[in-house]
């Protein structure tokens, strides 16, 4: 035990402010094949995802595959993508009839940049760290676009001048969850490799359509309605930055931290438990006694709190949704405390809160969170959403140069999102969790991130 207390503000190694990226060309790239140019359906969960989820996937060199012979098989193996996924080269537009969005598949083509960076991969610094110079990775020049134009994907490959290079994909969160989105990276991997499809996507996205009357038979604490405050155009983007000033921390659980969580759930009931404990359950449990905790200012011990996570529903539904739907295919589920009972209840107490909030999520309360989405307007609403990126897999796709060293978001500066990653050396089981709090908020759930696994400062 101890590696929690290990983590700093900075990380061990400086990190670079400036990659000095140089921009090599810019260009726009289309379906290789002619594709029937249509509307998509966009369903409830879909349509509030209104923002760009912004990646970075780190390679090391490969003598095989030269910077310029990965941009060229990446860029043939996307125009093949554009084809399968026809709704990525297309545009969101607000019907005029139904006044909802829906996603024109008029293949009008996704982004493709070629970059370079003056700086091999090993002096960038600890890659697992929320480095803002991230960003420079990720092409926001919108320069070579036409006028008001605004591509669902863009793609920038930047080659680092001593070998090893950096992929960024920009892709609207309303074509692809998590999952679906790691379903379209192994196929760009097999199409890279000219390979057939890893896998077969279901692009209906009618299957998570509203029934017809819409029926929502539970009450729905985790939504916010915000009746006509939430915008319809399809550029509208309601999860706004926090002007806050943020430090952030990772904080590194090995495999025999979260056994130690796990342990104490069970030891504080006196070993009389029938919940299943996982990894995910202890470790929601602790960050959200710990977030909920070191609130600045408010000390009142009857506070609400409330945790937001998300639960995939594929398999939940009746019919289960076919494995590879793409879109997005998770909800919000949700647990409740107050601050006392968040600090004086046994531990297993709150783990069994966090296990109850996705066990709600049964195939008529998903249904009926997705009709309270056709009758209302609004979005999820808590305390702290922990976004797990833990078990996704991206840095197991194999690519024709090899697996991503490191596969991670660019820096969410907000403080109700708390990130969940798998080490950047791999690191067995263990979680990099990543947290963004003002300064004094920081140190109170730095202490209590210590005190509540038994770590002393």
């Amino acid at each position: 035990m101890g590696s929690a207390c290990d983590n700093h503000d900075a990380p061990p190694t400086p990190l670079l402010e400036d990659l000095k990226v140089t921009i090599e060309n810019c260009s726009m790239i289309f379906p290789s094949k002619e594709i029937q140019r249509k509307s998509m359906f966009v369903s409830n969960i879909d349509k509030v995802l209104t923002f760009d989820v912004e990646t970075v996937h780190f390679f090391g060199a490969h003598r095989d595959f030269p910077p310029h012979l990965v941009s060229e098989r990446l860029k043939n193996a996307l125009e093949d993508a554009l084809v399968v996924y026809e709704f990525l080269g297309g545009r969101l537009k607000v019907c005029h009839e139904s006044k909802r969005l829906e996603i024109d598949c008029s293949s009008e083509g996704a982004g493709f940049v070629v970059a370079s960076s003056e700086y091999k991969l090993d002096q960038i610094g600890d890659l697992d760290y929320p480095n803002t110079a991230f960003a420079q990775l990720v092409h926001k020049n919108k320069s070579f676009l036409r006028e008001d134009d605004d591509p669902l994907c863009v793609v920038q490959v930047a080659s680092a001048k001593f070998g090893g290079f950096p992929i960024s994909i920009s892709a609207h969160h309303s074509t692809f969850d998590g999952l679906s989105f790691k379903s379209l990276l192994g196929n760009i991997a097999s199409l890279a490799a000219n390979k057939p499809l890893a896998v077969t996507p279901c692009n209906d996205r009618h299957l998570l359509a509203a029934r017809s009357p819409p029926r929502v038979p539970f009450p729905h604490p985790e939504m916010l309605k915000l009746n006509d405050q939430l915008p319809t155009s399809p550029n509208s983007n309601i999860l706004e930055a926090s002007t806050e000033e943020l430090r952030f921390k990772v904080f590194k659980l090995t495999s025999n931290d979260i056994a130690k969580l796990k342990e104490e759930a069970r030891d504080s009931v006196g070993g009389g438990t029938t919940t299943r404990i996982t990894g995910f359950n202890a470790i929601t449990a602790h960050i959200w006694r710990c977030k909920a905790l070191s609130c600045d200012g408010d000390s009142n011990p009857n506070k609400v709190s409330t945790i937001l996570y998300a639960v995939d529903i594929r398999s939940r539904l009746e019919p289960p949704l076919p494995k590879f739907y793409t879109g997005n295919a998770v909800l919000t589920a949700y647990a409740t405390a107050t601050c006392r009972e968040l600090e004086e209840w046994p531990f297993m107490r709150l783990v069994e809160r966090v296990v109850e909030g996705a066990t709600r999520m049964s195939n008529e309360y998903a249904r009926s969170i997705i009709d309270w989405g056709e009758i209302n307007k609004g979005f999820p609403n808590g305390e702290v959403l922990v976004s797990s990126w833990w078990r996704l897999g991206f840095e197991e796709v194999e690519y024709p140069w090899g697996k991503p060293k490191y596969c991670c978001p660019l820096v969410y500066h907000r403080k109700d999102i708390i990130l969940l990653f798998p080490p950047v050396d791999g690191g067995g089981d263990g979680v990099s969790v990543i947290v963004a709090l003002p300064p004094k908020e920081m140190d109170k759930f730095y202490g209590l991130f210590n005190k509540f696994l038994g770590v002393s400062d």
